[in-house]
Parts: structure tokens; sequence; C-alpha cells
């Protein structure tokens, strides 16, 4: 699932409700996000914190979370922040890949 700044909600929204006929999804943090199936885009607003990833990846547990955690700081990748546990109910990291895409690794629930 990409993730994308928005500097107009409203506008955003139209867009990918009306002209994709994307379906709205439930996000905390200040995101939107529209989808369809599987898939998702995620908007945030401007200077939303922590930075903003370029992608995220649901992983679909909690423990898978974790275990991709302790993967990636076995591995030395570079986790730039978390894990954590959201106030809007996720549990989240962000790190970066080989080629410098940083990835919000995460589970709802």
């Amino acid at each position: 699932m990409p993730y994308h700044e928005s500097p107009d909600f409203e506008a955003t929204r139209a867009f990918y409700t009306q002209v994709l006929g994307l379906e709205e999804g439930t996000f905390g943090g200040g995101y939107i996000g529209f989808g369809s199936g599987g898939s998702q885009v995620v908007f945030a607003p401007p200077g939303v914190q922590p930075a903003l990833p370029d992608m995220g990846v649901d992983v679909d547990s909690r423990r898978a979370v974790d275990a991709a955690h302790a993967e990636a700081v076995r591995a030395g990748h570079d986790v730039i922040y978390g894990p954590v546990d959201e106030p809007w109910g996720v549990r989240r990291f962000f790190v970066r890949d080989p080629n410098g895409v940083v990835i919000s690794v995460l589970a709802h629930g």
C-alpha cells in the first residue's frame, strides 16, 4: 500500500471515491485511505509525524510485526521508528529496505 501526502483531503476524497469509485477506509493518525479489495492507497496531511513512509506492508498479526522487526535488527537494516502500538489500533515499525525505501510494517487489531 503506497503512502502519499495530501494538502487537500476533500479534493483527494472526491477524486478517489467519485472518479475512481474506490471506497474510503477507516484510518487513524490523521490519515485517509481508499481501496478496492485488498488494494489501498493512504494519504497523510503534510508534515505528519513520524515522517511518512514510502509504503506499508500489512503482515496480518502483531506477532508477525515483532518477528519482522527482530529479523530487520538482526540483519542490520535501518529501523527508523518503532515498533509501537499506535492509538488507532495498529502495531507498526518503519524500516529502510536495501534500496532506501521506507516501509511501514504493520498489523491491525
